[in-house]
């Protein structure tokens, strides 16, 4: 999938699917699945190095995981995020994290909200790099918000988030992913805008869905109410390590096999007398 397909899906209504990863193994997955596009989420930071949120993420912690996925996937867009303060240190600071970012294998980046950086966000389009808005619930805001909590449910709120949808359109971003919000508000921003909103949490009427596939694998905690499991991974896995577990331990792994002559073990220096007699 390339950048110019979002528009194209838009108009005749084809659901646009983004799964996020990480790692080389489990972009190699998604590489040989039909899955549109790949997102390298600061997510990672808690997924795969523990934190408490996304806001421990940083600019090389990124660029490290966008190369390991870029080199499994192909054929599909990758997208990195922009991680917390990224876009907030000035215009040279957030160039040469997108630089880093592009030279790891990302094909455009994420950046969440608009206010305070619009600017910004204009000068990495204008520079070549693609860019993804992101409203809603961001995850980089939580401190904000005062944790992780649905937006845009009320009028003044909701009218904002619209407005910023738009402006995003303006700036000349490509899509916009849309985090927890109302159904209705969803939809109304998905219809007001000419590029593809995808949803998370955000209801089924929107241009698409993206889900971090630790979650709906069923590998990574309690997921969100709005994940839907479509595996429970964690189960066959933990499953499977006790398995390999008691087949060590009651000698049934490795299998045993009759041994041939050339395979009976030597002796040992010592053993018999000392002139070799046995």
């Amino acid at each position: 999938m390339k950048i110019t397909d979002f528009y194209k899906y838009k108009k005749p209504g084809r659901k646009i699917s983004v799964i996020t990863a990480y790692d080389y193994t489990m972009a190699v997955l998604a590489a040989e699945s039909a899955i549109d596009c790949v997102l390298v989420g600061d997510s990672l930071a808690m997924v795969m190095h523990g934190h408490g949120s996304t806001i421990a993420a940083t600019v090389a912690m990124m660029a490290l995981h966008t190369a390991a996925v870029s080199r499994a996937v192909k054929e599909k867009l990758v997208i990195a995020d922009m991680p917390f303060l990224s876009m907030r240190k000035g215009l040279a600071p957030a160039m040469r994290a997108v630089e880093k970012l592009a030279r790891a294998g990302a094909q455009a980046v994420k950046v969440e909200g608009v206010e305070g950086h619009g600017k910004i966000i204009a000068h990495i389009i204008k520079s070549d790099m693609p860019v993804m808005g992101h409203l809603g619930l961001t995850p980089q805001s939580i401190n904000k918000f005062g944790g992780y909590k649905a937006q845009g449910k009320d009028p003044a709120s909701a009218e904002r988030l619209a407005a910023q949808a738009l402006e995003l359109e303006k700036l000349g971003c490509f899509a916009l992913v849309l985090e927890c919000v109302p159904a209705a508000l969803a939809e109304r921003i998905t219809a007001s805008l000419r590029i593809p909103v995808i949803g998370i949490g955000a209801g089924q009427f929107t241009d698409g869905q993206v889900l971090v596939m630790q979650d709906m694998l069923g590998l990574y905690g309690e997921p969100p109410s709005f994940v839907k499991k479509y595996l429970d991974g964690r189960q066959l896995v933990v499953r499977a390590l006790n398995e390999f577990d008691s087949e060590i331990k009651n000698s049934v792994f490795p299998e045993m096999k009759p041994r041939t002559f050339s395979e009976q073990p030597a002796k040992v220096r010592g053993e018999g007398n000392q002139h070799g007699d046995s």
